[in-house]
């Protein structure tokens, strides 16, 4: 063993000097040639001699900027007019490092290269003018029109330039001195509507419906006397109430919306005044804006009125905001005699936030502060100004210029070049997670050139500009140059800007006092506007078909008019003419423009045809639909104190047609919260945990897996109060909190103690310490209580390392000038630090170096690294000289990583190395050189750290589980069921994605992962450029695994093929092969095909952008309707983009949330919100809108019946008031209930029986062919209705019982309107699923109002010609004997056809519901969600593979269960274990094992009684043991024997198969014990 850095470590430090040499440049470049580059190949002049101060330069930052030309490159080129060629600034510079350790940001540094610009800016502008035409007006056509992959307009060619305290040039003002760039303002908004646009916009969007276009023409006819319309200011009505209605819908959905626009663009930020932003123009408000900006801020105090006095939040908002008001007063009192705290005052010492520093904009503290860089952009020779001052303001008041400067923990305002921090290094920490879905901090570095800035007196007494590209999509790049002219000597300087420079709005700024910038992009230039796109306009899929109906039906319409007209224009030239005696002629004088005339009275005559109520009546029910849900108990969150929220009402029957999901993975699958589960130690494992992907393992087995986990977890917790006992009593740890641990292992405080001895015990130590020491975590006290430091870390994986490294007495509390303080036990200690070698993605792990202090003085140090990556990767660079590495542990260690990857947990190795001090040195020398080179530096460090990071010792690995959020695996479960496909497209790394896609059971061992990426050795067969390479793989596995060539008529057929796929593929491909997938139609084609047939798709490092792009695709070319969930701001393209787009309310801000059509708080939630309440809604409106139509087909006929006997002349042949009342009184509620009650069965069932779903996907509940079925229905029952009163009158009269006549043609409507009215809402009840007392009541009640009217009305003299018609018809037992039988032939066709199909062809819901009468779901409890991980377990559940024959629900309905039954390839072990007794005396391999007995499989030793545990019998384990060890006749390597031997003294967990899924290719998420070996060995 090398020695161990447990002891005490030294005080001394090692110092270094750097010093950086430039070279002179004399070339002089225009930035508007094609060849002009941003990074010219001369080194950089990089100035800074302030001491204590680390340069970190970055490579990453220097990609060249795209120019304006046709190679999007600027190479070096000189100038005509140039009279400083022979000019030769001096560029050497002096460094001094600090005593920190020296840290190297891969992801922050900056390179730069030979040949600086060194020309005089304006000369350069005019020789672009002169030498190139308008070269932005060249582009205006062209490259403006660039679109990337994704459809995105892509305008980095926009090259803009941003001046600060220097005059613009006169190429960038106008004739009049106004700058001729025109940048949009801070001010956001999301919304569909402006207080302006409003009311037009809303009447266009409402008059596309082409209905509502119908309805207004129908007016505009009934407004002239001469087509006869009774009353049309009446008639107007309900057109006018729809509009109206609907716009008060939009209006409070985009109320929503406006609110949090205003509260967005009204937040305070920090921008510097004093110095005139010379890069927009003045703000000249007017009267109009300033008139806006009162009703804003009117707006804005009105809405925060009635928060903070009717809302729970907004009360106790105003209740801390006083306190805080109340302790302030306080505080000023307090400090009379110390300086004001005004902020107006820039000659008192203003105490920030934390009333710990002075304020940086006080004179005084310059003396305080390090100003030395004369070479960067601070011109010392500027007078300092004190009337300038960082100004509170609102964000959507920063303009493009502006210097701003953030506080911690506050929003970034707009995209901002980073300039200083309050770091001496002049790195910042941002949390992004509003942006690309990942809540780990990320390092940004200022440019070093401006770090020196300290104040808002630096930042005056400073020139520049900066030179950027134009805005686009991209989060990840980004290109500038910052350009500056030292006031010494006159010359000119460049630094480079990246990506790594830049804040970009909707980012926090973390652990960090403050940060300065300069704004380069504002409102909807910055990226994440970019990326949100604008917000759509949706309409649900059956409003878009509802219009083909509307078609026919104006179709019928014409037939029908056209049929009065031809027969009123032919019956004008009949002869004799009775008119001749009771008319004075007609309006029309000839037969073609009589006929002409009719043909437009029939069409106001017949318009019920296309009923207007119709749309009054879905808007209706779509609000109640809307206000269900919202009131749904079962999707509230209680924690967040969240219900589900819909923001589109109009779309919810698209709820119940969702065949594909796109989900996000940070914080809408996962809490994004790490907890360290497990570990192993010198080849003994630790840790208990009950994971997702254990469970749905096991769950595939066979096993009854809530009995299994209720006992794990009981054990579990009793283990873990057992050990928080023994940590107690172990050390005094002050930062010990037991709430907070998740690494249990009882085992390990026993080793700790020294139990199994000495040797464990130092491993066990020193492995804890090693989690202590590597790592790049801050500490930070607790606000509530000072004593709790609060880890903040750049991933959550870091800190789930070093959280369980203090809860096992090894506590990282904070950083010293020389490295870190950790307490050990309760023993604070310091270690130096000399090296950290962080991680990045290229190296996949991290390093530190460690002095270890000589014995005595005399004696020489020593240094340690310590290591901790990727398994593979650490593997490789293990030691293979005999004596470093026992291969037994290595083979243990290897096999306990592929039992915890197995689990679904994530694994990581840690290793040292001892080094000799003289080693180090000379290594540090290496180290010193890479760290100071200006080319290829990032190459240069890295080839350093790998001649460090070898012949490593192993101590062992980690096991993580990225904790899913509640009721993940089985809401993908029953989605999967459901018919739905789930694709997760996230912007996190492969290996994360894919621990989670097993986590959470999407993926599974028995799957064949199908890799599509562009780097790789096992790539290289593939192709020569990217493009050629993903081609070809998706060729090959179109080919080899589906039999397909990806051709337009396959395309075509999977259009129609609405199946869950069938074989066990999955497809994980990574953003940069995306991108080439997305490029061209037939790639396009060819990848969707191959996703299609395949069970899962795994989208990562994916851009917001390429997540609408791979939503678009699939909703646009398969026709089918799409839903995507996510929690961030970078899902709004895709939530946008998607048929549905669901916000889920989590950590990651509200911005998905705005964007979105629902939210909800939890990914579960999704589960019920699509199958029940999706397929209800689908089911109702699917019924509704035919039954609306057939139900006027019957009443509108009836008119058209009666024309034939008066040749269509216009008359009607009902009362007008039944004309009115017939869809508002006599008919309307029925069916509008329908569509807000009905259920075809409970929510309960509809959670049990996920596959009833799936008639939505097939669209069998709407379509033409149902919609035509109905029309033709109302054709029939309209002639029962007509003809059957009319055949009474046919031959005879008949008379009341006095003698009256009833042959006026009203009295004759009585009868036609009873039979229809009484066949309406019988058959609507006759077509309703769910009959209770208030849908039975209502339709008897629409009835009994039919008769009530007519009774009533016809009393009163008001009704003229009608008067008395009740009495009369009623009195006649004529009409009740037509009535009846009428009634009985109009329903008798559809009712006797409903009882042949149920009895002989029932659908699924028939079957199900006779179940559920039979008593089969009683065991259910009602709203029983099997998400729910509260739910009340179900001893004998329902399962539709063994209580129903295989025809239902696969037979009748395409596909089977998106789920694997039974087709796990496992060994068959029983639960119960073999029992070692503690006291035996055996050696340390035996103890190990015998320990790991007690710690893995112990934990089940209950279940050997269980019913769950006897589903295996004892006899088939000891058979496949025995199977194993006498297989084959080929000899065993030395993994398969150490696998055997840890199988059966139960080293290793023997309940699964620890086969994990086959791939095609190399992924790094994938832990193979064979492969960590091999790479151990092949390693040269």
């Amino acid at each position: 063993m090398s020695n161990s850095p447990f002891d005490d470590a030294d005080d001394d430090t090692a110092r270094n000097n750097i010093k950086h040499n430039g070279e002179k440049s004399n070339d002089t470049l225009s930035p508007f040639d094609d060849k002009f580059n941003f990074e010219p190949d001369s080194d950089l002049n990089l100035r800074d001699t302030k001491p204590n101060k680390e340069i970190e330069e970055d490579e990453h930052s220097i990609i060249p900027t795209p120019g304006i030309g046709s190679t999007n490159m600027f190479e070096d080129i000189k100038l005509d007019d140039d009279d400083d060629d022979n000019y030769t600034p001096n560029t050497t510079t002096t460094q001094q490092w600090n005593k920190e350790p020296k840290r190297l940001r891969y992801g922050t540094r900056r390179k730069s290269k030979k040949n600086q610009f060194d020309a005089h800016r304006k000369k350069t502008l005019k020789w672009a003018r002169k030498n190139i035409h308008n070269p932005f007006e060249d582009h205006d056509t062209t490259t403006q029109q660039q679109l990337d992959e994704t459809g995105i307009q892509n305008r980095s060619h926009e090259v803009r330039s941003v001046y600060h305290n220097l005059p613009l040039p006169d190429e960038l003002l106008d004739e009049d001195g106004i700058p001729i760039m025109e940048y949009p303002r801070n001010k956001i908004r999301t919304t569909k509507y402006t207080p302006l646009t409003f009311f037009p916009k809303n009447i266009y969007l409402q008059f596309n419906n082409f209905a509502n276009i119908y309805f207004l023409i129908l007016l505009i006819l009934g407004a002239f006397q001469i087509f006869g319309v009774t009353n049309p200011g009446l008639a107007a009505v309900p057109l006018i109430v729809i509009v109206i209605l609907t716009a008060i819908k939009d209006a409070i959905e985009d109320s929503r919306r406006t609110i949090l626009d205003m509260e967005v663009n009204n937040t305070r930020t920090h921008i510097l005044t004093g110095v005139e932003n010379l890069n927009v123009p003045y703000d000249d408000v007017s009267l109009w804006r300033k008139f806006k900006k009162a009703n804003t801020r009117l707006l804005i105090r009105f809405f925060q009125f009635l928060n903070e006095r009717f809302t729970a939040t907004g009360k106790e908002t105003r209740r801390i905001r006083q306190l805080k008001r109340q302790g302030a007063k306080k505080f000023s009192r307090s400090m009379e005699n110390a300086p004001r705290t005004s902020l107006d005052s820039f000659q008192s010492v203003r105490m920030s936030a934390d009333y710990n520093r002075p304020s940086l904009d006080d004179p005084r503290v310059d003396n305080l502060l390090t100003n030395s860089n004369i070479n960067g952009v601070i011109d010392h020779s500027l007078p300092k100004r004190t009337d300038c001052k960082f100004a509170n303001d609102y964000w959507k008041n920063v303009k493009v210029g502006d210097i701003v400067r953030v506080h911690n923990n506050d929003e970034i305002p707009a995209d901002i070049i980073l300039l200083s921090t309050s770091d001496n290094d002049g790195g910042c920490y941002v949390e992004t997670k509003n942006l690309d879905g990942e809540s780990n901090l990320k390092v940004r570095q200022s440019l070093n050139c401006t770090s020196d800035i300290r104040s808002s007196r630096d930042i005056v007494r400073s020139r520049f500009w900066v030179e950027s590209e134009g805005p686009h999509a991209n989060l990840y790049t980004y290109q500038g140059n910052l350009k500056w002219i030292d006031s010494s000597d006159q010359s000119m300087h460049n630094e480079p800007i990246g990506i790594n420079n830049l804040l970009l709005r909707g980012c926090t700024l973390r652990n960090t006092k403050w940060a300065m910038g300069m704004v380069i992009f504002t409102g909807n230039d910055t990226k994440t506007m970019l990326n949100s796109g604008i917000t759509p306009t949706k309409k649900s899929r059956i409003s878009r078909e509802l219009n083909f109906s509307v078609l026919l039906n104006f179709v019928l319409l014409f037939f029908l008019c056209l049929i009065a007209g031809i027969v009123n224009g032919v019956y004008y030239k009949k002869s004799p003419r009775s008119r001749d005696f009771f008319e004075f002629g007609t309006v029309a004088g000839s037969p073609a423009l009589n006929g002409f005339v009719s043909f437009w009275v029939a069409v106001i005559l017949y318009q019920s045809l296309v009923p207007i109520s119709l749309y009054i009546s879905v808007e209706i029910i779509k609000t109640a639909q809307a206000i269900f849900i919202y009131l749904d108990v079962t999707l509230y969150n209680e924690k967040l104190d969240y219900p589900c929220t819909p923001k589109s009402w109009n779309i919810s029957d698209d709820l119940g047609q969702i065949e594909y999901i796109f989900s996000d993975k940070t914080g809408t699958l996962t809490q994004n919260v790490m907890e360290f589960k497990k570990c192993t130690i010198n080849g003994v494992s630790y840790g208990r945990a009950y994971t997702e992907a254990l469970a749905g393992l096991r769950k595939r087995q066979g096993v009854d897996v809530d009995t299994e986990a209720r006992i794990e977890k009981k054990s579990i917790t009793r283990d873990r109060e057992e050990m928080i006992d023994k940590l107690r009593v172990l050390s005094n740890n002050s930062q010990f909190y037991p709430d907070e641990v998740t690494f249990v292992s009882k085992e390990f405080v026993n080793d700790l103690q020294g139990n199994n001895g000495d040797v464990q015990m130092k491993c066990c130590q020193h492995f804890m310490l090693a989690l202590a020491l590597c790592h790049s975590v801050l500490v930070e006290s607790n606000k509530t209580d000072p004593n709790k430091l609060e880890l903040k870390a750049q991933s959550p994986d870091e800190a789930a390392l070093v959280t369980t490294a203090r809860d096992m007495g090894f506590s990282f509390v904070g950083k010293s000038k020389k490295g870190l303080l950790v307490e050990i036990q309760g023993t604070q200690k310091e270690f130096e630090i000399l090296n950290v070698l962080e991680f990045n993605s290229s190296r996949k792990r991290m390093s530190c170096i460690v002095k270890i202090p000589g014995k005595n003085e005399m004696d020489e140090p020593k240094a340690l690294l310590i290591c901790k990556g990727a398994d593979s990767v650490i593997y490789s660079r293990l030691a293979r000289k005999h004596g470093f590495n026992d291969e037994t542990v290595l083979e243990k260690t290897a096999l306990h990583l592929e039992q915890y990857a197995t689990e679904g947990l994530r694994t990581l190795c840690i290793a040292q190395r001892e080094i000799t001090w003289s080693e180090y040195e000379a290594w540090n020398a290496k180290y010193d050189i890479a760290a100071a080179s200006l080319a290829d530096r990032e190459k240069e460090l890295d080839d350093v750290a790998n001649l460090i990071e070898r012949d490593m010792i192993l101590l062992g690995g980690t096991a993580i589980e990225d904790r899913l959020q509640d009721g993940v695996p089985d809401s993908i479960a029953l989605l999967g069921e459901a018919g739905i496909k789930l694709w997760v497209l996230t912007g996190d790394k492969v290996e994360t994605a894919i621990n989670i896609g097993f986590s959470c059971n999407l993926l599974h061992s028995d799957m064949e992962l199908l890799v599509i990426k562009t780097t790789g050795e096992d790539v290289l067969e593939y192709g020569k450029d990217p493009l050629e390479i993903v081609n070809n793989l998706i060729l090959k596995y179109l080919d080899e695994k589906f039999a397909m060539e990806g051709s337009e008529k396959e395309l075509q057929d999977a259009k129609n093929d609405h199946r869950p796929p069938q074989g066990e593929f999955a497809v994980i491909i990574d953003g940069d092969a995306l991108k080439l997938a997305l490029k061209g139609d037939e790639m396009k084609r060819r990848f969707l095909l191959l996703c299609k047939n395949c069970k899962a798709v795994l989208c990562c490092r994916v851009s917001p952008s390429q997540k609408a792009a791979v939503v678009k695709l699939v909703k646009d070319t398969l026709d089918v309707m799409t839903l995507a969930i996510g929690d961030g701001s970078n899902d709004v393209a895709m939530i946008q983009s998607a048929d549905i787009g669901v916000g889920i309310a989590g950590e990651e801000g509200r911005q998905a949330v705005m964007c979105s059509d629902f939210a909800i708080g939890q990914f579960r939630y999704v589960t019920k919100l699509v199958l029940v309440h999706g397929k209800w809604c689908y089911k109702r409106i699917a019924e509704m809108i035919p039954q609306f139509f057939y139900k006027n087909v019957i009443f509108t006929l009836a008119l058209f019946w009666y024309g034939v006997h008066n040749d269509f002349d216009g008359s009607y042949l009902f009362e007008y008031t039944y004309l009115m009342f017939y869809n508002l009184a006599f008919t309307s509620l029925p069916v509008i209930f329908l569509g807000i009650f009905d259920q075809d069965v409970n929510e309960t069932i509809s959670m049990v029986v996920p596959q009833l779903y799936r008639s939505g996907i097939l669209r069998k509940e709407w379509n033409q062919y149902k919609f035509l079925w109905y029309m033709f229905d109302g054709v029939y029952q309209s002639v029962i209705c007509y003809f059957f009163p009319y055949l009474i009158y046919y031959k005879t009269d008949i008379v009341t019982s006095n003698g009256l006549g009833l042959d006026h043609r009203y009295y004759v409507g009585i009868i036609v309107t009873g039979i229809a009215v009484t066949s309406c809402n019988f058959y609507l009840l006759m077509e309703q699923y769910r009959w209770d007392w208030f849908t039975t009541f209502f339709a008897s009640l629409s009835t009994i109002v039919y008769f009530g009217w007519t009774g009533i009305w016809t009393s009163s003299i008001a009704s003229y010609e009608f008067w008395k018609g009740a009495s009369r018809m009623y009195g006649s037992p004529s009409f009740w004997a037509v009535y009846f039988v009428g009634f009985l032939f109009c329903i008798f066709p559809r009712f006797t056809f409903d009882c042949f199909r149920k009895y002989l062809y029932p659908t699924d819901v028939d079957v199900i519901r006779e179940m559920w009468k039979r008593g089969d779901f009683n065991e259910y409890p009602d709203r029983y969600d099997p998400t729910d991980p509260q739910r009340v377990k179900i001893t004998n559940p329902w399962n539709s593979r063994n209580q129903i024959s295989d025809t239902f629900l696969d037979g009748s309905i395409v596909g089977g269960s998106n789920t694997s039954e039974g087709t796990v390839i496992t060994e068959e072990i029983p639960m119960s274990f073999l029992d070692i007794n503690k006291g035996d005396d055996v050696d340390k391999k035996t103890s190990s094992s015998r320990q790991l007995t007690k710690e893995s499989p112990g934990s089940f030793e209950s279940l050997t009684n269980s019913d769950s545990g006897n589903a295996i019998s004892g006899g088939v384990n000891r058979d496949s043991v025995h199977l194993r060890r006498s297989m084959g006749s080929r000899l065993k390597t030395s993994l398969e024997r150490t696998r055997d031997e840890m199988l059966s003294s139960n080293e290793l967990d023997t309940r699964f198969s620890v086969d994990r899924a086959r791939v095609s290719l190399d992924l790094p998420a994938l832990t193979h014990a064979e492969a960590l070996i091999k790479a151990r060995q092949d390693k040269p």
